[in-house]
């Protein structure tokens, strides 16, 4: 399948993104407005709350990461409107003025002099008045030129290496050559294979800005004085036959396939021109495809081999997996069957029409396996301890 031939249709939002779903957040600055906001969704049909640990007592960058992370989380096209909720009102205010710059509506409700009780009535009032004027948003047509899509793999195997991943490499090479906007990452897990990146850098300024973070990465372990070993690998990679973090990074980088790298990102920043993005990242599951969501990516390739089940509440999850037991016993988490790969009854180009083809039907609408399964996860990252 050519990426012409995809029939796209999404929810065109004021600032001229697409969305391919169409959500309305009731979104917590902080752990303990956490009831509140669920509070709001029980009361309204359609509403959906982000419950989450954090947003209280950081600082520095781990600070500044949180309210990224949130800010885009709530600003990401499939997100129709956001109800912010705050202990206090000047962080719900600075939250809902980012989203606010996108033209999507927001409020902002805190909960310091009026409990939560009136708050969860003022913010479902709200909430009900945005879920009614998102229910008469309609579809329409949009380019692959305004697609912006990311991709993680997890419990990844000999087979991931083998099919899986290199399949989503094929189809970010014909996406990113029709001007769709890509990003992977994972920094911990290109460890051995960070060089075939940086040959595939578009300048040496990008490779040293990847060089830099990388080299981060590095340090941080290394002043840790610990062993990854059980964690990178993981334990499921080692059953799945991965030995080493090399095999694993040379397994992984096939997910960009022959793509140029553009830029290097920090975590949850959105990219700022289309083709292929590295996005300086954890390799947690659930913590990457948040930052990817927040970032703007509006769908998610995940390439699994043992079977991994991660979902995102905005954002649909694609689960590829070319593992004959896991797509035995595992599925229905699996929407991308490459098992044919290993049979030899299927080529690499057959199976990027196949994984795209699921695609184009995943935007269109229907539901990955993961969005059936409820599997909403939202995890933010952590950088340091709390003040």
């Amino acid at each position: 399948m050519k990426p012409e031939e995809m029939k796209l249709l999404g929810y065109r939002r004021e600032n001229g993104r697409y969305g391919v779903r169409n959500h309305v957040i009731i979104l917590p600055v902080d752990d303990i407005s956490n009831a509140a906001a669920e509070g709001v969704a029980k009361l309204i049909k359609g509403a959906m709350a982000l419950p989450h640990p954090y947003g209280r007592l950081q600082f520095g960058e781990d600070f500044e990461l949180t309210f990224r992370t949130l800010e885009g989380t709530g600003r990401n096209p499939n997100v129709a409107a956001v109800v912010v909720i705050c202990i206090e009102p000047n962080w719900a205010k600075r939250i809902a003025d980012a989203i606010a710059e996108t033209g999507k509506p927001v409020a902002a409700f805190s909960i310091e002099r009026h409990g939560d009780l009136r708050t969860i009535e003022a913010a479902a009032r709200k909430a009900k008045e945005f879920v009614q004027w998102a229910g008469e948003l309609q579809r329409e047509p949009f380019s692959v030129k305004d697609l912006w899509m990311s991709t993680k793999c997890g419990e990844s195997d000999t087979t991931s290496g083998l099919a899986a991943n290199p399949t989503v490499g094929r189809v970010f090479e014909r996406l990113a050559a029709a001007g769709a906007t890509l990003f992977f990452g994972e920094t911990t897990e290109v460890t051995g294979g960070e060089d075939i990146i940086i040959e595939q850098c578009a300048t040496p300024q990008v490779a040293a800005e990847f060089k830099r973070v990388f080299d981060n990465y590095q340090a941080l372990i290394k002043s840790q004085g610990v062993d990854l070993m059980g964690s990178q690998p993981t334990e499921g990679n080692i059953r799945g036959g991965l030995t080493t973090i090399d095999e694993k990074a040379m397994g992984n980088i096939q997910k960009m396939g022959r793509c140029t790298v553009q830029s290097v990102l920090a975590p949850a920043a959105e990219p700022k021109g289309p083709g292929l993005h590295f996005m300086d990242s954890s390799s947690a599951a659930a913590e990457m495809v948040t930052l990817c969501a927040a970032a703007g990516s509006v769908v998610h390739y995940f390439p699994t081999g043992q079977g991994n089940v991660i979902g995102n509440p905005i954002m649909p999850v694609i689960k590829l997996s070319a593992n004959p037991l896991t797509v035995q016993t595992m599925s229905e988490h699996i929407d991308v069957d490459l098992t044919g790969m290993l049979r030899v009854e299927m080529n690499l180009d057959q199976a990027a029409d196949k994984a795209m083809d699921v695609l184009n039907h995943t935007i269109n609408g229907r539901l990955t396996s993961a969005e059936a399964l409820r599997h909403d996860e939202f995890v933010l990252t952590k950088l340091y301890r709390s003040a």
